[in-house]
């Protein structure tokens, strides 16, 4: 397990994260999401113990990084995959961590193997495209075994066979009971693979949800409808319902549920020709949440951090 409790970031006057708090639990899948410059990295910098907070704490399994035992055994992490010496091999790089950590060599092929990079295991890493370094990355991550795995915008580079396999790792362990992390600005991958969602803008927590109730807003679900007869439908819909026209044949509801309303245009005799639950996209929820406050704060921060 994750925890943050009042994590807090200063540059200077600038404050990269601000007073965030909230847990990561095991057997799920919790995307860390926002966009450029919210303070993602920055927090889990923190969690690493690569950056020192301002104020808080972040530990994992109640300890913070620094004072676990064998920190690759229990949290594998991928930050940055530009951070390996360029002149070693991709598995000259594994045996190096791996023998630091006490982890035997035979992983290391074990690993190269599970992230499709066995065949190029002995090329140097200097001639590797991005997504094979965010592969060997992701196999240093995996390295240890580890119960706890946080990954920082792991889908950069890969390609589509890449990318689903990735969403495959994820999932998987979680599904083992696994804690699991994964930060993202593309807010439409997450959304397929994420169990829960931790939502930051310029700094500050704007939502801690499961990734369902989310896109389903706070108002319930809405209702997409398309009849001949909108007029008609729509001066039956209960009272408490909010409708509105969205084409000539077409209205949206909310505050009813799809079953509710086939049965009423049944027993009016309204023919519906398409009735569906609209499930909004994580992308439109985040902006629906921050607005365009937000994006001015991200883009503050950016600016403070590379001062």
């Amino acid at each position: 397990m994750i925890t943050a409790r009042g994590l807090t970031k200063l540059y200077g006057s600038i404050r990269a994260v601000d007073d965030l708090t909230f847990d990561v639990v095991p057997g799920t899948v919790t995307g860390f999401l926002g966009p450029n410059g919210a303070g993602k990295s920055t927090t889990m910098r923190m969690m690493l113990g690569l950056d020192r907070p301002t104020s808080g704490t972040a530990t994992i399994a109640g300890k913070p990084y620094a004072a676990l035992a064998a920190p690759l055994r229990e949290v594998g992490a991928l930050l940055d995959a530009a951070a390996m010496h360029p002149g070693r091999t991709g598995r000259a790089h594994l045996r190096v961590a791996a023998r630091t950590h006490g982890i035997p060599l035979a992983r290391v092929d074990e690993v190269l193997e599970e992230v499709g990079l066995a065949a190029a295991s002995r090329r140097r890493i200097k001639g590797y495209s991005l997504g094979m370094r965010q592969r060997l990355g992701i196999a240093g991550a995996l390295l240890g075994d580890p119960g706890v795995l946080l990954f920082d915008e792991p889908v950069n580079g890969l390609d589509l066979d890449g990318v689903r396999w990735i969403r495959s790792l994820l999932r998987g362990f979680a599904d083992e009971g696994r804690t699991v992390l994964v930060s993202s600005h593309l807010m439409s991958e997450v959304q397929l693979v994420a169990d829960r969602v931790v939502v930051i803008g310029g700094g500050r927590l704007v939502a801690d949800t499961e990734t369902s109730a989310l896109l389903t807003g706070a108002g319930g679900p809405r209702v997409r409808v398309r009849t001949p007869s909108p007029d008609e439908l729509l001066r039956s819909l209960p009272a408490h319902a909010v409708a509105e026209r969205t084409g000539d044949h077409e209205i949206e509801v909310a505050g009813v549920a799809a079953r509710e309303i086939g049965d009423l245009a049944h027993g009016i005799g309204v023919r519906i020709h398409h009735l569906a639950e609209v499930e909004q996209s994580l992308e439109h929820a985040y902006l629906s949440l921050t607005g365009p406050a937000s994006a001015a704060d991200a883009a503050v921060a950016t600016e403070g951090a590379a001062r």
